[in-house]
């Protein structure tokens, strides 16, 4: 599970449970944190220790999405940094990885020295809408059947999610850092609002994106599980932006499956 700020009545009731959490810092405290060591092991230690081990830290998210011409993206390492120091300081802490997301190669040195992977939002659904036509429906959501639609070099693809995982991939190996993890933090197809945003098309890409795409590995990595969050539980009617941001949920408001036929565990 990842959630996008430290919300306590969240983390208390993720207490004692077999739930792995990815927790974010949210972008407008990341300056201050970059800039105050003590301020960085402040926020871990209310925030992640008070909560271990009962909670079970996967890794912090320093930032969503920041990209490189945002005023705060220098803040960025260095409050990766000083969040990583502060987990050091406990041994149950020790061991939880502190990454970012991004949609751009940044930081690879950092994640590569420290183990860390690196965490991309992978949305098939805008690639679709944005490519004027370029991209064909069944190609973005899992329905070619196993025919192969793009060659690259030796390798074929049958969908645009391994495709733009592989991208992410060819661009770390460019980096130099050919051997760091990607971890999908979210990715996940609207039911309504937009073009191609229907029910039966997030039904669709939920259902061949559970139905062995992530545990069998891209082209490029076979054989790899690709770590996945689907984005996002329930649908934001609230949410601003265009009208599909307030349907991308599992769920409806009042916790009806949307997608019942789609099995999301074993």
């Amino acid at each position: 599970m990842r959630i996008y700020e430290p919300d306590q009545f969240t983390l208390q009731a993720l207490k004692n449970t077999p739930i792995e959490l990815a927790l974010d810092v949210p972008n407008e405290v990341i300056p201050t944190l970059a800039g105050d060591p003590a301020a960085a092991t402040a926020w871990v230690q209310t925030n992640v220790i008070s909560y271990t081990p009962s909670v079970q830290f996967r890794y912090i998210v320093v930032g969503n999405e920041v990209m490189p011409t945002d005023p705060i993206s220098q803040s960025v390492l260095p409050a990766m940094h000083n969040i990583q120091n502060a987990l050091a300081q406990s041994p149950a802490a020790a061991n939880v990885k502190v990454s970012t997301t991004i949609r751009v190669d940044l930081l690879v040195q950092f994640l590569a020295a420290n183990g860390a992977p690196l965490l991309a939002n992978v949305y098939p659904y805008f690639a679709y809408i944005g490519s004027s036509g370029q991209v064909a429906l069944d190609y973005a959501i899992f329905g070619t059947g196993g025919r192969v639609v793009v060659h690259d070099g030796v390798l074929g693809y049958q969908n645009l999610f391994h495709a733009m995982v592989d991208s992410v991939y060819a661009a770390l190996e460019k980096a130099g850092a050919p051997n760091l993890q990607v971890v999908v933090s979210e990715t996940g197809w609207p039911s309504a609002g937009n073009d191609g945003a229907t029910p039966e098309n997030a039904a669709a890409y939920y259902l061949g994106l559970t139905n062995g795409t992530v545990t069998s590995g891209t082209p490029k990595r076979p054989g790899q599980p690709v770590e996945t969050y689907l984005f996002a539980m329930f649908d934001e009617n609230q949410k601003p932006g265009a009208a599909s941001e307030q349907h991308f949920g599992l769920f409806t408001p009042d916790k009806q499956p949307k997608y019942p036929l789609v099995k999301f565990t074993n």
